[in-house]
């Protein structure tokens, strides 16, 4: 079964090798990290002789954000191991960088013998957690062939994939065996992993790593930010984070009304994808909206319009500076983006109709009235409404605070469990 498997997985790449090339010369992703992806060890990834490995897998920023607190709970847990990092997605390699450092973090493996055995042969992990549900059938393998136990963590079947998944559920079911243990977000996902052919006794519920992240350190762009934002009187202030193709548009003629009323608001406007930085810019010179790029601005005032975050990393903490938060993916059919980052800074918090991609999230926070969910015709009228009423907006975000802290100590939980499997591997 691997054999077809793997056979099907050439042909498919190969059938889209032009989509790839594409990708890498017009918009210039996939390009770093290449050799690594074929199975090139790099030699700045540092092991040490005799001691055991733990591969930690984390797909993109979201997910190196989550496992952060994990990660150091286990290096203090296991001293005497190395614990290491792979991304997919080069936003994650570098957030993944720097955090646990250049020599500790890699990118994953295609999922091909020829490149995964060599990582598996130089790291020898005793134990590799995969972050949420990243299932790569040769990978999970050949893991296991090698001797190491696999927890998945995190783990979420959303509404889209679950469909996908019980198509293939024979299929899937050997897949998932090679898993010694999946620790699930919520009692619906673990259902769920059985449901498409987990064994019922290797799946726990352990709840949301993302709810213990902490904090970012705060860069210097905040402070910058904030002593501008005084001296000029600028406000209030609108956070749109992590916006997609197609909403940038609605948000800026909601934007708009709210400068007609107040004309020295500020929107911050971050889009998700960094190939999308200079669209976004056109789209302002195009609208005629008065804006400043966050890569070109040397702290001169501001004095409202848009300030485009054509950056990396920053956006976290740059929430604590929002009146109101938008978090997108949400006003287009793309499944929403991640609300705890605005949460943890008591933002007033406004997404769009499309968050099935955290539906828990999103209805725990809606059983505390702890966000306001739009379509595009409500947008306007709900910043309207939120700019013009204080004791309301505050209000909402301090009931956001509130419902993250109640959900918090997944990451010791999740952290008990692993121990426990690494004891049974002694």
């Amino acid at each position: 079964m691997h054999l077809l498997y793997s056979t099907l997985l050439a042909v498919a790449m190969i059938a889209t090798l032009p989509y790839w090339l594409w990708q890498m010369v017009q918009k210039g992703k996939y390009r770093t990290g290449l050799r690594e992806r074929f199975g090139h060890v790099p030699a700045r990834l540092i092991v040490h002789e005799g001691c055991p490995t733990i591969w930690v897998h984390a797909v993109s920023v979201g997910e190196v954000i989550a496992v952060t607190p994990l990660v150091e709970r286990l290096n203090g847990q296991f001293p005497g191991h190395d614990v290491v990092i792979s991304t997919v997605t080069d936003s994650g390699q570098r957030l993944a960088r720097s955090r646990f450092g250049g020599e500790r973090v890699f990118y994953l493996p295609l999922d091909f013998e020829f490149a995964i055995r060599p990582y598996l042969k130089q790291l020898q992990p005793k134990l590799v957690i995969i972050a949420e549900t990243e299932l790569w059938p040769n990978f999970l393998r050949l893991a296991r062939k090698s001797g190491a136990r696999i927890a998945v963590v995190n783990a979420r079947i959303s509404d889209r994939s679950i469909r996908g998944y019980l198509r293939v559920r024979p299929l899937l079911r050997n897949v998932l065996s090679n898993a010694d243990l999946f620790l699930t977000q919520t009692w619906e996902d673990r259902k769920r992993l059985v449901e498409i052919g987990a064994l019922d006794e290797r799946v726990k519920v352990t709840g949301n790593l993302k709810f213990d992240a902490p904090l970012p350190a705060e860069p210097p762009i905040v402070a910058s930010l904030r002593s501008a934002l005084t001296k000029d009187g600028a406000g209030p202030v609108l956070v749109c984070g992590s916006t997609v193709e197609g909403e940038e548009p609605l948000l800026l003629r909601a934007f708009e009304n709210v400068r007609a009323s107040l004309p020295r608001a500020l929107l911050i406007l971050a889009p998700r994808h960094p190939e999308r930085f200079a669209e976004v810019a056109q789209l302002l010179e195009q609208l005629d909206v008065p804006f400043r790029r966050r890569s070109l601005w040397n702290g001169e005032t501001l004095g409202g319009g848009v300030f485009l975050l054509d950056s990396i990393g920053e956006l976290a903490a740059l929430y604590g500076l929002a009146d109101i938060a938008f978090v997108g993916g949400s006003l287009v059919p793309r499944g929403g983006h991640n609300i705890l980052e605005p949460a943890q800074h008591g933002a007033a918090i406004v997404v769009g109709n499309h968050t099935e991609n955290f539906r828990d999230i999103i209805w725990m926070f809606q059983q505390n009235d702890a966000v306001r969910i739009v379509g595009p015709a409500e947008l306007p009228l709900v910043f309207m409404e939120l700019v013009s009423n204080d004791p309301e907006r505050i209000a909402l975000g301090k009931r956001a605070a509130e419902t993250l802290k109640e959900q918090t100590g997944a990451t010791s939980r999740t952290l008990e469990a692993l121990s426990e499997l690494m004891r049974l591997s002694s």
